[in-house]
């Protein structure tokens, strides 16, 4: 028996290993009997490395005219450490690509995770029933993108990232049960669940088309099983301390809105990968 070339590339042995100790543990410790009380993390911007754990999208790898920046920010008195998400917007279609109709979009989603011992790395957050995000938003029309290891691999689970206090920083709990099914743009029927077992990737994009600049920030992403009333500590669990300058956290913002929401995040005008 030999080997395939994929066994050789970098970092195989390091995620073989870093799987082998998550499952030891998984079983040693009975998770699988008990509801998981400490957060899951999927992406945190603590360091440049994680930069290279994600790739940036835009509306220019189809000849169009958007920017698209995502770029490392150290943690500072008043901010934590995040990744910044910003550019232009610019609905300008190219002149000697006819075939192009429609631009003005930009995104970034984290890579996918690679391949181990065991198989392919996938997210299993089928025990959790939020999404936890922590981020800055200049109040436009973002939506939060989650991949599957689906039959149809152009299949993305989507739901609009709602900014209470734009400008500030601020976390979002988000029910995974609550992001909707599309393909290309469109909702998807029959609406089955997201596969939760085998989450690919997580990312996020902006798609209203509004011509300008953009902005957003994103301090880190985690699945959790925190009630809002426990989001404070499960907060500083997820950042693994306190961190100053943050706004205190308001526990109407999760969970139930304080003035109604739709049920189902609107469906997007364009898919994102």
């Amino acid at each position: 028996m030999r080997p395939s070339p994929r066994c050789f590339r970098a970092n195989f042995f390091k995620r073989s290993m870093d799987e082998f100790k998550r499952l030891s543990s998984f079983a040693m410790k009975m998770e699988g009997l008990r509801i998981p009380v400490k957060p899951f993390p999927l992406i945190a911007f603590e360091n440049p490395e994680a930069m290279t754990e994600c790739k940036k999208m835009g509306d220019q790898d189809i000849g169009g005219f958007s920017t698209v920046n995502f770029d490392f920010h150290p943690a500072t008195a008043n901010e934590p450490s995040h990744a910044r998400f910003h550019g232009t917007i610019s609905t300008e279609l190219p002149n000697d690509q006819p075939q192009i109709q429609r631009t003005g979009y930009a995104a970034w989603r984290t890579l996918d995770r690679g391949f181990t011992i065991f198989g392919k790395s996938l997210w299993d957050i089928d025990s959790y029933e939020y999404l936890a995000v922590q981020f800055k938003s200049d109040g436009r029309k973002y939506f939060i993108n989650v991949q599957t290891e689906s039959v149809v691999p152009t299949d993305i689970h989507q739901h609009r990232l709602y900014s209470k206090n734009p400008g500030q920083w601020e976390t979002v709990l988000i029910k995974w049960n609550e992001f909707v099914r599309t393909n290309h743009g469109q909702l998807v029927e029959p609406q089955r669940e997201m596969l939760t077992q085998k989450v690919r990737t997580i990312g996020m994009g902006l798609i209203d088309r509004v011509p300008g600049p953009f902005d957003l920030g994103i301090s880190r992403m985690w699945a959790t099983n925190a009630k809002p009333g426990d989001h404070l500590l499960e907060s500083v669990l997820a950042s693994g301390g306190v961190v100053q300058g943050l706004p205190s956290l308001d526990p109407q913002q999760y969970g139930e809105k304080s003035k109604p929401q739709p049920k189902k995040p609107e469906p997007p005008e364009e898919i994102l990968i």
